[in-house]
C-alpha cells in the first residue's frame, strides 16, 4: 500500500526535515473521508494540485503542473511509518504546527475550510530511505482525489535506513504533541 502525498511534501520527509503530513482527504475517498488503513506504506509522489502559493516560501520552488499531468515513471524512494493518527478541528492548534510541516497559513486555513465537518488529520511519520529507490511506472490507476493506492511493482523496504535518528524523531513528536495537548 502507498500513500499519494505531494513530491514536495515526501521530498521534505526524505531530507528529514519534517515528520508531520496534514491530511483531509481525496475526493474519492472511501466512505467519503480520510483513513489510514495501514500503518506501514510506501510513499508516493504526486505532483498535481501542488501550488507553490500554498507552501512556505522555502518549499515553494516548486513548477506547477497542468491538471491531469503525470510523469512517464514515478520515483519511489522511502516508506514511512504512521506512528500517531491525530484529529484537529481547531485553527489555533493547527497554527501552532506551523514550524513543524511544509505549508504556509493559507493552506492550512483552506484545509480547515473543506468540508468543515470533518477533522484535520494530523500525521506523524517515521521515514526510511530504501536501500534501492525504484522508478515505477506510472498506470492509470494511481491518478485521481485519493490518498492510498495499491503499487502493482513489487518493492522491498529490507535495508531501509531511517532518515532520523530514534532520538531525533522522538524529540519532534514530543514537541509536537505537547503543541496539540
Amino acid at each position: 500500500m502507498a500513500l499519494k502525498e505531494w513530491a514536495v511534501a515526501v521530498d521534505a520527509l526524505v531530507q528529514g526535515e519534517t515528520i508531520l503530513l496534514l491530511r483531509k482527504g481525496g475526493i474519492r475517498e472511501e466512505g467519503g473521508r480520510f483513513q489510514v488503513p495501514h500503518r506501514e506504506v510506501l510513499l508516493y509522489p504526486t505532483y498535481e494540485h501542488q501550488n507553490p502559493e500554498l507552501l512556505k516560501p522555502e518549499y515553494a520552488q516548486i513548477t506547477p503542473v497542468a491538471s491531469g499531468w503525470h510523469p512517464e515513471t514515478v520515483p519511489i524512494a522511502a516508506w514511512a511509518e504512521i506512528d500517531q493518527v491525530l484529529q484537529v478541528t481547531e485553527e489555533e492548534k493547527v497554527e501552532r504546527l506551523l514550524p513543524y510541516h511544509i505549508w504556509n497559513q493559507r493552506w492550512v486555513e483552506e484545509r480547515l475550510g473543506w468540508k468543515p465537518r470533518q477533522p484535520l488529520y494530523i500525521l506523524l511519520v517515521r521515514t526510511y530511505k530504501l536501500s534501492q529507490p525504484h522508478e515505477i511506472p506510472y498506470r492509470p490507476e494511481y491518478g485521481g482525489c485519493r490518498s492510498w493506492i495499491e503499487i502493482a511493482t513489487p518493492i522491498t523496504v529490507e535495508g531501509a535506513t531511517p532518515v532520523l535518528t530514534d532520538t531525533e524523531y522522538q524529540e519532534l513528536a514530543q514537541d509536537i504533541l505537547s503543541f496539540l495537548a
